[in-house]
């Protein structure tokens, strides 16, 4: 047994304890044989110090021990036996002595050291043997609704989108910094949310119409762009990089905005500044972008700022399927401002450190205009698997059915997360043949597609529409065994096992690896289930611990809406606070991936830093945009002690 706790520890004993194995009984055996003397020395403490006062028709604070002894009494095979009701009183008893408070001072005489860390000693063992002998369970609710975050890495892995749950679904509730404590009931205006959502994401990925659809990314206004972006090519400054799905080929269209003040002038643009905008990291289209002309009257300040921007708009072709789009400046000059004082990080604002040069307020694209159909894309693979639609055309009504029946089978099947039958399906066919037009009664005035094949995409975008609302994908449902008593344990079936695995480590629904396994019954066995969780903690899905589970324990997600006192921090912008956020995370993923000790997190004499954070925390020879590991050195001080996350700029700032 390792002699440190790590990460990936943790998460085994997590999941070993959904199987509810049988503990390890040899400690409380050998603690059977002292436990006459263990009684004995409780007894004898509690009728020299306690019974006067806890005794007799009115005993003080409506605590009777007249009956103590038989609260430590033991079954016939020699097991330790406390009643439930009795229980209580003794823990309570343990508090009282273990703090010194009993007997109180002004009873005179008082007990020993020896004689209280004795009793203390001994009810500690008794009442530990009691746990081991007899676990309290705790209820765990059967069934629960998907958190927002759980929602959208479930989309993101079923049906291969990215999707903007902030946008989609309203804001789940917290108790105590965490959101998934708080999923037990299903709110009508949720519901009609999720069929909102539903029916925007099956049209997104199966790209089947070729409706105009748009996304705006909006960069927040106290985010500087002096300088480069992580994620964007080398050479260049400001600016944002994105993934975006396009649901069908064609040409969409790319509107940028550059950010004003609040007098509606663009700040830093006193010459002509060129505009990239990347596909994949290619440039697919350059802007330029020119100062306003000077006023007649002389007066710069009356410059006119309206049309500056109003030609940044540019129309380009894109095949179907998710792409990386940037927006950028090319980098042209890196000379150091001459200032007679030390010029600030930040630059964003115009009454205390005013932009350098101009920056993006906001990237809209909309599109397809000329639509050219659903191409190839990662998402309609996922759903349609090897169906070959060429082939489609030379089916007839029923093989047509029988191949949208396997189709809906293994994509119910993820969703719901589980094996199906026919009383999945069946609901889900009456879409496909509703909206494909193969219902028996179908009205004759409906507009239908003459091929086959676009018949075909809408009737599976209709089913997939209706698997997004149903319960067995909106909800973690865990089956109980009809016989069960109230607080038995009982074992959870593979199925149950691989969702709390892939729930707990990746926010997400479970791969094929455990699907296959549970299929098999040999998800539970200690070795598989090891080597699984290793699996998934190298995933890059393992990400959610971090972004998820590790952004709501340290309260990180609170920095976004933290903005201190600019009069007393000029230097503070979004950048400095993103900085934090990725220094905290960059050492939690440190501690997750290569299996460290918890402890590593609080004492550390190493950080993740990038020029930004290390120029604001004064450590020197860190530069770029992108976050390393950097060793603090014991001989200097002011890096010493930034080891930590008790000494991390993000805890510290909520």
């Amino acid at each position: 047994m390792p002699d440190r706790f790590s990460f990936c520890s943790i998460a085994f004993a997590t999941a070993a304890f959904c199987v509810v194995c049988h503990a390890n009984h040899s400690l409380a055996d050998e603690l059977v044989a002292r436990h006459s003397d263990r009684q004995g020395h409780l007894i004898e403490f509690v009728n020299s110090w306690c019974i006067d006062c806890h005794s007799g028709d009115e005993p003080t604070a409506g605590l009777s021990l007249e009956e103590f002894e038989p609260m430590l009494s033991r079954t016939s095979d020699n097991q330790v036996s406390i009643k439930p009701e009795t229980l209580g009183q003794l823990e309570l008893i343990l508090r009282r002595i273990k703090s010194r408070q009993m007997p109180p001072p002004e009873f005179g005489d008082r007990p020993t050291d020896k004689e209280y860390n004795d009793a203390v000693r001994d009810l500690s063992v008794t009442l530990d043997e009691n746990a081991r002998r007899h676990p309290e369970v705790s209820h765990v609710n059967s069934i629960r609704r998907l958190t927002r975050t759980e929602y959208g890495n479930a989309i993101r892995d079923l049906v291969g989108i990215d999707v903007d749950v902030e946008n989609l679904l309203p804001q789940d509730q917290s108790s105590h910094g965490f959101d998934n404590i708080t999923v037990d009931t299903l709110p009508p205006t949720l519901i009609n949310r999720y069929v909102s959502a539903a029916e925007k994401i099956s049209a997104a990925a199966v790209g089947a119409s070729d409706d105009l659809a748009g996304v705006t990314i909006r960069i927040p206004a106290d985010r500087s762009q002096e300088k480069h972006v992580a994620g964007l090519p080398f050479g260049t400054r400001g600016g944002t990089a994105f993934n975006h799905h396009f649901h069908q080929s064609g040409e969409y269209e790319i509107e940028i905005k550059l950010t004003r003040d609040r007098d509606e002038m663009v700040e830093g643009l006193t010459r002509r500044h060129n505009l990239d905008v990347l596909l994949d990291r290619k440039r697919v289209h350059q802007f330029e972008v020119v100062p306003p002309k000077a006023p007649e009257d002389g007066n710069w300040a009356n410059r006119d700022f309206t049309h500056v921007d109003s030609h940044l708009k540019q129309r380009f072709f894109v095949q179907a399927g998710k792409h990386e789009i940037g927006v950028t400046f090319p980098n042209t000059s890196s000379s150091i401002e001459e200032s007679k004082r030390q010029p600030f990080d930040a630059s964003f604002n115009r009454h205390r450190h005013p932009r350098k040069t101009p920056a993006i307020f906001q990237v809209s694209i909309v599109g397809p205009f000329s639509p050219d159909g659903p191409g190839d894309t990662k998402s309609r693979r996922l759903i349609y698997g090897d169906v070959n639609f060429s082939d489609l055309e030379t089916l007839d009504i029923p093989q047509l059915k029988e191949t949208a029946r396997a189709v809906l089978t293994k994509f119910a099947r993820r969703a719901y997360r589980r094996p199906v039958d026919g009383s999945d399906v069946d609901p889900l066919m009456e879409f496909f043949n509703r909206a494909a037009g193969f219902k028996s009664k179908q009205e004759k005035n409906e507009e239908l597609p003459n091929s086959l094949a676009e018949r075909f995409d809408r009737g599976i975008q209709s089913a997939v529409a209706a698997v997004l609302v149903n319960p067995n994908f909106l909800l973690r449902i865990e089956t109980q065994p009809d016989s069960l008593k109230r607080g038995s344990l009982y074992q959870i079936g593979d199925f149950e096992l691989a969702n709390r695995l892939s729930w707990f480590l990746w926010s997400s629904i479970p791969d094929e690896t455990l699907f296959d396994l549970a299929e098999q019954n040999q998800l539970r066995q200690s070795s598989v289930l090891r080597e699984q969780v290793a699996r998934m903690l190298q995933d890059e899905k393992a990400a959610a611990l971090i972004d998820n589970f590790a952004d709501q324990w340290l309260h990180l997600r609170n920095l976004e809406s933290i903005t201190p006192d600019l009069r007393l921090y000029p230097d503070f912008d979004d950048n400095l606070r993103q900085s934090f956020r990725g220094e905290t995370q960059g050492l939690v993923a440190d501690v997750l991936q290569n299996d460290l000790s918890v402890l590593q997190l609080i004492k550390s004499d190493y950080t993740f830093l990038n020029q930004r954070l290390a120029k604001h925390y004064g450590i020197k020879g860190v530069q770029g945009s992108h976050f390393r590991k950097v060793n603090l050195s014991r001989d200097v001080k002011e890096q010493n002690i930034r080891g930590g996350i008790l000494r991390h700029g993000s805890v510290l700032m909520v």
